[in-house]
C-alpha cells in the first residue's frame, strides 16, 4: 500500500545540534530525511541551482521541507520563496522554523506560501502533526483521483468504498490535543485576520 511508504523530508538548518534533533525527530515518525546545513544546499540537492540535481540520481521525491528561519547566506523565508517560484517544486510543503516569535516574520512566510511556522525547540508532536498533515494530503489527493475515475467509468450507481476517507471527513475531524498557544504552531488554518 502506498501509504505504508516512508516519508521523505528535506531538513535545512544551519545548526548541527538543531539538525540532529530533528533528524531524530523525524525517523522516530518514521520519516526519511536528508539534513543540509545551508538553503544553498538544499537549492542543490533539488536541482535548482542549475547543475545536476541529487534528487535526479538517487530518485527520492522529497514530500516536505523543513527549514530554519535564521540562516546566514540564505534565510529560510529566501528558500521558501525560490521553491515556490519554482514551476516543478512549488507544490512541496515548506514548513519554517524559527525560535523568535515574531509576528510579522510568521505573517510573511504564510503569505508566501509555507504551510506552518514552529517554533523551536520542535518537539514530537510537531513532528507527528506534520507526519500527518502529509498523509492527509495524500489521501485527499488519492480520494479526489478515486472519485474522478469513479465517474469517469460512468459508475456512479456503484458505491462508493466505506474505506475511502473523504476531504469532508477529514476537515471535520476534531484536532488533536490542545495545548498552550506558545506550543501551537502558526498555519494558514489557524491564521485570523
Amino acid at each position: 500500500m502506498e501509504m505504508a511508504q516512508e516519508l521523505h523530508v528535506l531538513a535545512v538548518d544551519d545548526s548541527h545540534v538543531d539538525r540532529k534533533v530533528i533528524e531524530r525527530l523525524l525517523k522516530i515518525s518514521c520519516c526519511k530525511v536528508t539534513a543540509v546545513e545551508s538553503g544553498t544546499r538544499a537549492l542543490q540537492y533539488l536541482g535548482l541551482d542549475g547543475e545536476k540535481s541529487a534528487m535526479g540520481i538517487d530518485g527520492l521525491k522529497v514530500n516536505l521541507i523543513l527549514t530554519d528561519y535564521s540562516m546566514p547566506g540564505m534565510t529560510g523565508y529566501e528558500l521558501l520563496k525560490k521553491i515556490k517560484e519554482s514551476s516543478v517544486l512549488s507544490k512541496i510543503p515548506v514548513v519554517i522554523m524559527s525560535s523568535e516569535k515574531i509576528l510579522a516574520r510568521i505573517d510573511r512566510c504564510l503569505e508566501e506560501g509555507a504551510e506552518e511556522f514552529l517554533l523551536k525547540p520542535v518537539k514530537l508532536s510537531d513532528v507527528k502533526r506534520l507526519r500527518d498533515f502529509i498523509l492527509r494530503g495524500k489521501m485527499i489527493k488519492e480520494v479526489c483521483s478515486r472519485k474522478r475515475k469513479f465517474q469517469d467509468d460512468d459508475s456512479r450507481t456503484q458505491p462508493m468504498p466505506s474505506s475511502l476517507v473523504t476531504a469532508h471527513d477529514i476537515e471535520s475531524s476534531p484536532e488533536s490535543s490542545v495545548s498552550s498557544e506558545s506550543q501551537q504552531p502558526m498555519s494558514k488554518q489557524s491564521k485570523i485576520g
